[in-house]
């Protein structure tokens, strides 16, 4: 009775890969803005009503790439994770921050969608929410991990927070499950992140080739001077 439906089953996942194949095909050659159902259906040779059973919207369409795009980052980087060892807080730093670059490379169309400019139009939805947060929070982990063996340190003169920052870095941590951070130990993850990802978008998008003879090895640098800036110590 239930192979029927097994079937059908299989023949939808196999059609929805493949519809997304194509709209990731079509981020590359015409971009996300101009992502239309009308052209993935034209290159699948359906019907746009026969596409529409399955994403109603270009917007559906998007929220699908960027959600699959989040997860693929979010499992090369775990990978990575799992092969440094648990005490080797700045080595552990090193392997999310180099698998999300080397992901970007293989992948900078999606690179892109989820981390460059946002998509006239669209407003993402909240089941974006925790796949985007997946490198964050192990990132945050990782700080979270250091403070907790007495590892991470601080800098000598840090800035004073307003008020108001204090308050949205406490809610922050409490949506990605890290309250036992500091609120500045937070900010200072959350801004050597941010300077990582410029260094992967800078490259991406050729403003480091007249630059740097070896952009790995400046990627590798500006890596560790974040590492500093987060406080995190090589093993002992």
């Amino acid at each position: 009775m239930g192979a029927p439906g097994t079937a059908r089953a299989r023949a939808r996942a196999a059609l929805t890969s493949e519809i997304l194949e194509v709209a990731r095909r079509q981020l590359a050659t015409v971009g996300a803005d101009q992502l239309s159902l009308r052209a993935v259906a034209r290159e699948l040779e359906m019907v746009p009503s026969g596409l529409y059973r399955y994403y109603a919207s270009r917007d559906d369409l998007l929220t699908a790439l960027i959600i699959e795009a989040y997860n693929a980052v979010g499992d090369q980087a775990e990978r990575a994770l799992s092969a440094i060892p648990e005490a080797d807080h700045r080595g552990r730093w090193r392997a999310v921050c180099t698998s999300v670059r080397e992901w970007a490379v293989a992948h900078p169309q999606e690179f892109a969608l989820i981390y460059g400019s946002p998509v006239p139009g669209y407003r993402a939805p909240a089941d974006t929410v925790a796949p985007s947060g997946r490198v964050y929070t192990l990132l945050l982990g990782i700080v979270g991990d250091s403070a907790r063996a007495g590892r991470l340190t601080k800098p000598a003169r840090e800035p004073s927070m307003p008020p108001t920052l204090v308050e949205d870095a406490v809610a922050l941590m409490a949506t990605l499950g890290a309250s036992d951070l500091a609120p500045a130990d937070l900010l200072r993850a959350i801004t050597a992140w941010t300077q990582v990802l410029g260094a992967i978008s800078q490259e991406l998008f050729g403003h480091l080739d007249v630059a740097f003879r070896n952009n790995g090895e400046y990627f590798e640098h500006a890596v560790d001077l974040m590492a500093d800036v987060v406080g995190l110590a090589s093993p002992s």
